[in-house]
């Protein structure tokens, strides 16, 4: 587990971090603050989802003063970042009335400061003394769930990053009786290059489609052809647009997945149910009717200097059409493996002699 090595009330508070955030938090590294007692870890940094990105804040116990509330380190680049400055009631309650044994304290912690955190960004960006952003952030603002951020460095040109969630199409219950973890999920990410003074033209923003992996289980968002940004154009305009265009390729893929099932149940009758045989691999992806079936062959009399069995390489040169019927795509696959596996037989058998 995660918490392991960390003093019990330390440990029920990171696990109940770790399994009731809503967003997916890491644990990256652990140690000990005790120079006597270097096996009793009482610090860790945890990764926070933030903006399609992650920051990383140290969580600082005392496993001598268990019941002490922790102290909590913010990157090098948040060093303006003093969420208690400002001694709000609602500030002070989370620490001076720090309960230990309360698992749900941690979280709650962590959580409020990721709010500020928000907050402490948004003013950031807009600060920014840039006309386009301040425009942009006018029109886009109202929408639920939309984080930002502004990137800057000495090595780098600053840049506001973001993060816009795309209308939920209530996907999971497109899918009944699929085992979801979570909601699927989509994301823009808007990308602008801050303006300077001198130019002319304002250059137009990168973007990127992002999702969990929810959503990547049936739907390749890397297959996704965003529509063109005009020249112009602020996120009011081009989202409507993604949104409509995204639309109809989920509905598309969505309807796909029962095509799947189908031809997955039309194999049945062609290869049946037998008790020893050499396996074939189905490789069947997102965009299946439209790409086959990648197929392998593996032996289970053959095995490997490894000691691993043998498979053949991936084959897709065989007859196919996404207009034929599901029974129709699982009978050529057959005819189509009768002959290939006795080749793949006549390969392991040849190879095995030679060793």
């Amino acid at each position: 587990m995660a918490s392991d090595g960390l003093p019990p009330l330390i440990a029920s508070q990171l696990n109940y971090l770790l399994s009731h955030h809503a967003l997916d938090v890491k644990v990256e590294q652990m140690w000990s603050g005790n120079k006597y007692y270097p096996g009793v870890l009482d610090r860790f940094t945890i990764a926070i989802p933030f903006c399609l990105d992650v920051i990383k804040w140290d969580v600082i116990y005392n496993a001598e003063s268990p019941m002490s509330a922790p102290d909590i380190i913010f990157g090098p680049e948040d060093e303006s970042f003093h969420p208690f400055s400002a001694k709000s009631p609602k500030n002070c309650n989370l620490l001076d009335d720090w309960n230990s044994r309360d698992p749900t304290r941690l979280m709650a912690l962590i959580q409020e400061l990721r709010n500020q955190y928000v907050d402490y960004q948004r003013k950031r960006v807009g600060d920014v003394d840039d006309a386009r952003l301040n425009f942009e952030i006018s029109t886009i603002v109202f929408r639920e769930g939309i984080e930002m951020a502004l990137s800057s460095g000495a090595e780098k040109p600053d840049e506001v990053k973001f993060a816009v969630p795309i209308t939920d199409m209530k996907i999971d219950r497109m899918v009944p009786g699929c085992p979801w973890r979570g909601p699927p999920k989509m994301y823009l990410q808007v990308m602008y290059p801050v303006g300077k003074k001198h130019v002319t033209a304002p250059l137009a923003p990168r973007l990127k489609l992002v999702s969990n992996s929810e959503l990547k289980a049936f739907f390749s968002i890397e297959d996704v052809k965003l529509p063109p940004w005009s020249d112009g154009m602020c996120m009011a305009e081009y989202l409507p647009h993604l949104e409509e265009s995204l639309e109809k390729q989920i509905l598309e893929a969505v309807s796909l997945i029962d095509v799947r099932r189908r031809f997955i149940e039309a194999l049945v009758p062609q290869f049946g149910w037998p008790l020893e045989a050499d396996p074939v691999h189905f490789m069947i992806s997102t965009q299946f009717p439209k790409q086959q079936p990648a197929l392998m062959l593996q032996s289970c009399q053959h095995l490997s200097s490894q000691g691993v069995p043998v498979k053949s390489s991936l084959m897709t040169d065989y007859p196919w059409s996404p207009r034929w019927e599901t029974s129709q795509m699982a009978e050529r696959i057959c005819e189509f493996l009768a002959d290939e596996a006795l080749n793949f037989k006549r390969h392991c058998n040849e190879s095995q002699l030679q060793h």
